[in-house]
């Protein structure tokens, strides 16, 4: 009753995901928009605020941590939508389960302030990570672990991953993360780095929430220890909510440093002592968002319906249309008006980082283009995206330098126009496209006209 039931017919000659964007998402071409920030957040379809809606209106719902009706009924929901995420990534029941955070930032941090660093740990990451992973960091170093980045190539790939995780040490427990797929550049990493990771002695964090929302994870042939995810960004709706997918026994490793109502069985005031809730329950701190465990079902269904390979062909498809788009704009001269960023000799998603360049090769300061833009009714995103070891390695930022110039910053004062003064560059954010299940070529068309007539 709660499951969207939607279903792509193929009777029609049209391409389905025109067919798509009419029925599910006119709101677009209603307001004149193009909406090309799927990595920031997917748009949510017509169809699942119809769906969740009339669920919510034929239940009733309560907090789930207690036996009262309304209370079994918000359980059985929530247990139908972490089976519902199982069954979406193949993931065996017996080894995997979920728990429901607030969204993939919070997942991550469970994970951080709670995997057992200590002296003799390594915490190894890729340069290319969102700052969510970057920040484990915090937690590895004062644990007395060693930090380990491993580096970005020119083309913002990663090398000889299995010949730089050898080198670290591993008698104590250690962790590797890196992303699925980057939120700056596209690139996907292989996820073949999971099961090398491991083989070195390594539970191995997976940050899925810019590849699963247009790419198939199957957990039964790629079996991280711990994947993050956010629903916003898989079908746009409800925010608030997200996952931890983890081995049941990886969970059992993990020492939570607090606890919370929900997460304990019991907890005394008379001594210090306490019981931890057994597998999920010890890390959904506080209540779970229980009302929007109903809409992760109907999403869940859409995606399905629509078939993640035919997303990741149609996403495929689309972005290498924009990227040949963009290498092929010229300026009167000649002179290329677009910089890329992310090599083509790498497997890309739907995810495009970008810079504007004047006609004498000059950056101009992406937040003009985006103003620009934004006068265009075309959403986009500028910045460094929350992952600033892509743009250092994509700007050629000098260490010594930046490291001057970033300790010249006052609490509070930061600005990117500050930090170009002391670089001496236009170059420190770029500007980020990125496509979806709810875009058809013609939003393309319209970015490649509106940066054509700059």
């Amino acid at each position: 009753m709660w499951v969207l039931n939607y279903s792509v017919t193929q009777k029609s000659a049209a391409d389905p995901f025109e067919r798509l964007r009419s029925q599910e998402f006119s709101r677009l071409d209603q307001q004149g928009q193009v909406y090309l920030d799927y990595t920031g957040a997917a748009l949510y379809p017509e169809s699942l605020l119809h769906s969740h809606s009339a669920a919510l209106q034929s239940s009733v719902l309560g907090n789930p941590h207690s036996n009262n009706p309304a209370s079994l009924q918000s359980t059985q929901s929530v247990d139908a939508a972490r089976a519902d995420v199982l069954a979406f990534f193949n993931a065996d029941p017996d080894e995997y389960m979920v728990v429901f955070t607030a969204n993939a930032s919070n997942a991550i941090k469970l994970v951080a302030e709670s995997f057992p660093f200590q002296s003799g740990s390594s915490f190894a990451l890729t340069a290319d990570n969102h700052n969510s992973v970057n920040g484990i960091r915090q937690f590895a170093a004062r644990a007395g672990a060693h930090v380990r980045y491993l580096p970005l190539d020119r083309g913002l790939g990663v090398r000889a991953v299995a010949q730089q995780l050898a080198q670290l040490d591993t008698d104590a427990p250690s962790l590797f993360a890196y992303p699925a797929q980057s939120n700056f550049s596209g690139i996907r990493h292989a996820l073949s780095h999971v099961e090398t990771a491991q083989r070195l002695g390594y539970s191995v964090l997976l940050d899925a929430a810019a590849y699963v929302p247009t790419s198939a994870l199957n957990l039964r042939e790629t079996r991280p220890d711990f994947v993050a995810i956010s629903f916003y960004k898989m079908f746009g709706y409800p925010t608030g909510i997200g996952a931890l997918i983890a081995r049941r026994s990886a969970l059992k490793r993990l020492v939570r440093p607090w606890f919370a109502g929900g997460t304990v069985d019991y907890v005394s005031t008379q001594s210090d002592l306490y019981g931890l809730s057994a597998g999920e329950a010890a890390f959904e701190d506080g209540t779970v968002n229980f009302t929007s465990a109903v809409a992760v079902r109907s999403g869940l269904a859409f995606l399905s319906s629509l078939g993640m390979d035919r997303i990741a062909r149609y996403v495929d498809e689309l972005s290498e249309e924009l990227r040949g788009a963009l290498r092929r704009l010229r300026h009167p001269g000649g002179g290329r008006k677009v910089r890329l960023y992310g090599s083509p000799d790498h497997d890309h998603g739907g995810c495009v980082a970008f810079n504007v360049l004047d006609q004498s090769g000059r950056v101009v300061p992406y937040e003009h283009v985006e103003q620009m833009a934004c006068d265009q009714g075309i959403s986009l995103r500028r910045g460094c995206f929350c992952n600033p070891g892509c743009a250092e390695a994509a700007f050629g930022f000098e260490k010594a330098k930046t490291e001057a110039c970033l300790n010249q910053q006052t609490a509070g004062a930061f600005s990117p126009r500050r930090l170009a003064q002391c670089l001496e560059t236009h170059e420190v954010g770029c500007l980020r496209v990125s496509v979806g299940v709810a875009n058809v070529r013609s939003d393309i068309y319209r970015l490649i006209d509106f940066l054509d007539q700059l």
